[in-house]
């Protein structure tokens, strides 16, 4: 129970953080590799601390994490909370698939039955 409390939480917060356009926007970056907080800011028209805000909230998340060398601290992003958040998405994607296999099949009988109806 507390296992499926503390993975409810994560997802809560992995969320939360996609959310956000700016934050979706800073994991695209990381995507390619490591990146510093200024690397980071530098496509978007805000200030660092409002950079550093955002970065946080992933960082709690789970999404990133920061390296600790010294001053240079950069930004790498973190699989494991989006692997559970897409495990999460994955059971409602093959719930569509299968009510979408039961619409086409509905689709093709009706079809043949009107293609009979005029054959009559």
């Amino acid at each position: 129970m507390v296992k499926l409390l503390e993975s409810e939480e994560t997802l809560n917060a992995t969320f939360q953080a996609l959310a956000d356009p700016t934050r979706r926007k800073i994991l695209m970056q990381l995507v390619s590799g490591e990146a510093t907080v200024l690397e980071l800011a530098e496509p978007f028209q805000m200030s660092l601390p409002g950079i550093s805000k955002h970065i946080k909230v992933l960082e709690r998340a789970g999404l990133i994490e920061r390296g600790k060398s010294a001053q240079f601290r950069p930004c790498r992003l973190k699989v494991e909370a989006l692997a559970e958040a897409n495990q999460w998405l994955e059971q409602y994607k093959q719930l569509w698939e299968e009510r979408f296999d039961r619409l086409d099949q509905y689709l093709m009988e009706l079809q043949q039955s009107k293609g009979k109806e005029k054959n009559v």
